[in-house]
């Protein structure tokens, strides 16, 4: 028998009128959609209760299973960071001005968050290269679902080409999302690393459903550097829409997507004042161009005068679902990441350009420096020989996940595994992605080498 418990406040009477409204005849029946290896049988097995005292020290044990943070020295990405987070972004962050502030549904949100939020705006409206940014998403998969909806709904079709180097993560999100969207997503496969647009549906001869929209990201999973102006023209062949996903740390050496003919930009703020977290809470970025403002989920932070002259703060333009448009929107979300997005501002502004490109360079010197010397070990060489930035792939002479767990005893986290499936990236795998970030130094990277050379041999 299924129980919802002592602190879910239906009755029995309630249960039976919502499963009769249904049409449903017992709680078993509503979860039969749930497969039965992940349900719960016989209830929760807990043991006694414990004093405080134990129960920290239980929990302090179970933590030390963790090997984390300094415990190993992290060259893993795959859309996750292990960036340098300055004292003065968490001790910024954390001011409880920040901390406790109201979640900004409401007009009458304290103007310091709706300030920080249009300053936040601004700047990933630069390093988007585009006039218009909003107040945050979830994260950079939420983010991607969002920028498909947008085009959809601006060219009313519904078919989406999406690169293979698109993280996998996303397309995962994304396919989940079409299920009841309806939209039709296409893999467009990788050709030595970078996508090869020549092979999607119809190229080359007469495209029987024109896509809404192109989904490329720059760098892609592998850490390749996408051509996106080959994918503007691609776009504009079509009359469908560009979507980029950018990596944030990328544009202080690169050109923003948004010069480049990106209509929409999306993509994961973690690099900025976020650390690791096992995963989450993360930060979704995206902008967009003028003409399709109206179509922006979420939050749009504005600033104008107030009845006196001085400068006032407004969320505006709140054309969501429940508010004005209902089933005409094109999103339904009604939130944000407010705290997360002024860690991302704080950092930001803390850098600055010069600071973001110092950032960007010493990521790229020290990930050509381990490129070079990884691949001079024998039976090593690069699964997708396209340039990259500050993350690439290997091919290797043992399973990566082999190699992984061999390096962990070694105190290195080696990377992620990744795998090319029909010239479409995947987790799992053979090969090996590696991430170095402004944080490691040359002799970290030189005992990476050494390490990785022993286990492979």
């Amino acid at each position: 028998m299924i129980s919802l418990g002592h602190f879910v406040p239906h009755t029995d009477a309630d249960l039976d009128r919502m499963l009769s409204e249904i049409g449903l005849s017992s709680l078993e029946q509503l979860f039969e959609v749930v497969p039965e290896a992940l349900r719960l049988a016989g209830g929760l097995d807990l043991p006694a209760g414990l004093s405080e005292p134990d129960v920290l020290a239980e929990m302090d044990r179970l933590a030390g299973l963790n090997r984390c943070g300094p415990d190993l020295v992290c060259f893993a990405g795959a859309g996750a960071y292990d960036h340098e987070v300055p004292s003065a972004t968490k001790r910024l962050t954390f001011r409880s001005e920040f901390v406790t502030a109201y979640t900004p549904y409401q007009p009458e949100v304290a103007q310091g968050v709706l300030q920080a939020l249009f300053e936040y705006q601004t700047l990933i409206g630069r390093l988007a290269g585009l006039p218009v940014a909003n107040a945050s998403l979830y994260d950079g998969a939420s983010a991607a679902v969002e920028a498909v909806n947008l085009a959809t709904a601006a060219t009313g079709r519904q078919r989406v080409w999406v690169s293979g180097g698109v993280h996998p993560n996303w397309r995962q999100v994304l396919r989940t999302f079409a299920v009841g969207t309806g939209h039709e997503l296409v893999d467009v496969p990788l050709q030595d690393g970078i996508t090869d647009w020549s092979a999607a549906p119809g190229i080359g001869g007469a495209v029987e459903e024109p896509p809404a929209a192109l989904l490329v990201a720059c760098p892609n999973f592998l850490g390749a550097l996408e051509d996106v102006a080959v994918a503007r023209r691609v776009a504009d062949e079509h009359g469908a829409l560009l979507i980029v996903g950018l990596d944030p740390v990328a544009s202080g050496l690169l050109r923003p997507p948004g010069e480049l003919g990106a209509d929409v930009v999306v993509g994961e703020g973690q690099p900025f004042g976020t650390p690791l977290s096992f995963g989450g809470p993360y930060l979704g970025l995206f902008a967009c161009r003028l003409e399709q403002v109206r179509r922006l989920p979420g939050r749009l932070v504005g600033r104008t005068v107030d009845i006196d002259g001085r400068p006032a703060y407004v969320t505006t333009l709140r054309a969501r679902e429940q508010d004005i448009r209902r089933e005409k929107a094109s999103s339904n979300v009604c939130t944000n990441q407010t705290l997360i997005a002024v860690a991302c501002m704080i950092q930001l502004s803390w850098l600055g350009t010069s600071g973001l490109r110092e950032m960007a360079l010493r990521c790229a010197r020290g990930a050509r420096y381990a490129r070079e010397s990884l691949t001079a070990i024998p039976g090593v060489s690069l699964l997708a020989p396209a340039p990259t930035l500050r993350e690439f792939a290997l091919s290797l002479p043992l399973p990566a996940g082999t190699v992984i767990d061999r390096m962990a005893e070694e105190g290195f986290l080696a990377g992620v595994a990744v795998g090319l499936d029909g010239g479409t990236v995947s987790l799992g795998g053979d090969g090996l992605l590696v991430a170095v970030t402004e944080r490691r130094t040359r002799s970290q990277i030189d005992s990476y080498v050494a390490c990785l050379e022993k286990v492979v041999r």
